[in-house]
């Protein structure tokens, strides 16, 4: 599995250094369509990148509100980075299950950067949710 996604994404790099689709609206190719969606995952990820320092800063206040944790408790500064590891091994895990779905072939990459993709907007609006919530 590992060897098909890492030949996907040589096939990426291979289509970005052909000067791949600029404008992904109407990919042609199922080499278009992998670079888009590979795209399309930047995209995700980066967004939640850029919440994130909101987010850690919003429960670096809530726990001085607090104060020392007198009941013996971690912060939740270190709950938080804890649920957010175990959150990329499964969305990598879960995305890399639906590829599956074209094991193999040149599909796989676009169902596995979908997901990703996909798995990774739902928790930058969990994430957000939960920011506005505080």
């Amino acid at each position: 599995m590992i060897a098909a996604l890492m030949a996907g994404a040589a096939m990426l790099t291979a289509a970005q250094a052909a000067g791949g689709p600029r404008n992904c609206d109407d990919p042609q190719t199922q080499a278009e369509m992998n670079l888009c969606a590979s795209t399309d995952f930047e995209r995700a990820d980066d967004a939640l990148n850029r919440l994130w320092p909101e987010v850690i800063e919003a429960v670096r206040r809530a726990d001085m509100a607090f104060g020392p944790a007198a009941d013996g408790r971690v912060s939740g500064e270190t709950r938080l980075r804890e649920a957010q590891r175990a959150w990329i091994t499964f969305r990598d895990a879960h995305c890399i299950a639906v590829g599956y779905g074209a094991r193999g072939g040149s599909l796989e990459p676009m169902l596995f950067n979908g997901c990703r993709a996909r798995v990774t907007r739902e928790r930058t609006d969990q994430l957000r949710s939960d920011l506005l919530s505080r």
